[in-house]
């Protein structure tokens, strides 16, 4: 279970990599002959054994039409009720397990679930971790821990906050490969993907750029605000654009015709999907050192990792970006971060447990 809130596939402009992570993980499985069970809101549509809404309508609904009497999307009362949506999912989850119908509870957001974990003991529960573990996060993750809880981590880095929860495994988010073809052949231009935010680093993106005078390509979900209009905004010109949201279908194309992909986070980010995309592709990555950009590039081979914000060293990478074999690229994500892989870390650990 991911989300109530919108059904899977998402709708447009939403990009989830949660939710992208679980469907490969519940199709993997089904396909090595396991039952599974996805839960999700009416609408939802999964190569699962089984989808199972319970006739919940998604929180993300046509302009106008009413979730619950009195409430729209958009009102300010959403913020109050939001969280019902997964909790309702997690506790018929809990009722099906409680009578024999589950092995085990795949759940993606821990915080919704850890009180119903604490309170039904017998039953082996594990949480994917995709956010950062903040230090309440932490304390959080220790009030509600039992013997049943396991927490499986997308990275080492992002244990560092709480290195002592009940971590059953690191299983780093896998890449389907025939969505992310390998290209050989490149065009001049430097691309960004990711959220609009601070956090992603598309400032710093555009400093480089600016330096080495390189074409920059932005891709992210619009949004306004005054990161955007101070920040982002004032230096979009012919050599540095703004795409916009690109489905995610169609973002190999960008990928693979690019030269690099940077990636100047100014977070710890657990797990980047931007990476091993790219690198699926053949292009090679220029990230800051931060989160778990060490366990993915490895310096000089498929990319570089540069000191945190230093934009001089960054822009200096990227005239060094040729001597990097893209063939390589896609055999580091090939070798360590395919979909096969994940799925079978999975299955490895679930079985593990409930034997």
């Amino acid at each position: 279970m991911v989300t109530g809130h919108f059904a899977t596939p998402p709708p447009e402009g939403i990009i989830y990599a949660p939710m992208d992570v679980a469907v490969d993980i519940t199709e993997g499985l089904v396909k090595k002959g396991h039952l599974v069970d996805f839960y999700g809101p009416e609408g939802t549509k999964v190569n699962a054994t089984r989808v199972v809404s319970f006739n919940l309508k998604p929180l993300k609904q046509p302009e106008g039409e009413k979730i619950i009497k009195g409430l729209n999307v958009g009102n300010a009362e959403i913020n109050k009720i939001f969280n019902l949506w997964d909790q309702y999912l997690i506790a018929k989850m809990f009722e099906a397990a409680e009578k024999g119908e589950y092995d085990l509870l795949h759940i993606h957001p821990p915080d919704r679930a850890i009180p119903l974990g604490l309170s039904h003991p017998k039953i082996p529960v594990f949480y994917t971790l995709h956010d950062p573990i903040y230090p309440w996060r932490a304390e959080v993750f220790s009030m509600f821990a039992s013997p049943n809880q396991y927490y499986i981590s997308i990275s080492d880095a992002q244990r560092k906050p709480a290195p002592n929860l009940n971590y059953a495994a690191t299983i780093y988010n896998g890449v389907n490969l025939n969505d992310f073809p390998f290209s050989k052949e490149h065009d001049d231009y430097l691309l960004f993907l990711g959220r609009i935010q601070p956090e992603k680093g598309v400032a710093e993106a555009i400093q480089v750029a600016k330096i080495t005078g390189d074409k920059l390509l932005i891709i992210g979900p619009p949004v306004t605000g005054e990161y955007w209009d101070k920040r982002i905004a004032p230096y979009l010109n012919d050599k540095i654009q703004y795409l916009g949201y690109v489905p995610r279908e169609q973002i190999f194309k960008y990928y693979q015709r690019a030269k690099a992909t940077l990636v100047p986070i100014q977070w710890e980010e657990p797990f980047g999907l931007v990476l091993t995309e790219s690198m699926a592709c053949g292009t090679p990555v220029i990230a800051f050192d931060r989160g778990s950009v060490p366990e993915i590039i490895v310096d000089g081979k498929n990319g570089f990792i540069i000191k945190n914000n230093d934009i001089e060293a960054m822009a200096e990478a990227v005239k060094k970006i040729d001597a990097i074999n893209r063939a390589d690229c896609r055999a580091h994500v090939e070798n360590n971060f395919s979909i096969e892989r994940m799925v079978d870390r999975y299955e490895k650990i679930f079985l593990k447990i409930i034997k």
